[in-house]
């Protein structure tokens, strides 16, 4: 949630970075030590897009997101490469609970 609004299959948010930037957005909701995409435009198989896929657990971005810290780099998402910034999303308490990301195909 932002607030009260749902984000989960909620693409308003990442469209709308898309349609004044370009390039692809996605949020990310921590689940155990994953973080999955539950609102993208990153493309893929469900209603054309990535959703439910996961960070990759082996990447350089999941690295500095496990510390708190953002990531600015170029990075393989679903076999293609882009170059990306990640920044973790946090709780109150500075908890990582999700991640922001933006992106453009190379």
């Amino acid at each position: 949630y932002f607030g009260s609004t749902k984000v989960n299959n909620d693409f308003t948010i990442v469209d709308k970075v898309k349609a004044e930037a370009g390039g692809t957005a996605t949020l990310f909701v921590k689940s155990g030590d994953d973080y999955v995409r539950v609102s993208t435009n990153v493309p893929g198989s469900v209603q054309g897009r990535a959703l439910g896929t996961i960070l990759d657990p082996k990447g350089k971005a999941i690295v500095n997101i496990n510390k708190g810290e953002a990531f600015y780099g170029e990075v393989d998402i679903l076999g293609k490469p882009y170059v990306t910034g990640y920044d973790p999303i946090k709780d109150a308490s500075g908890k990582v609970i999700g991640i922001w990301y933006v992106g453009y195909e190379k």
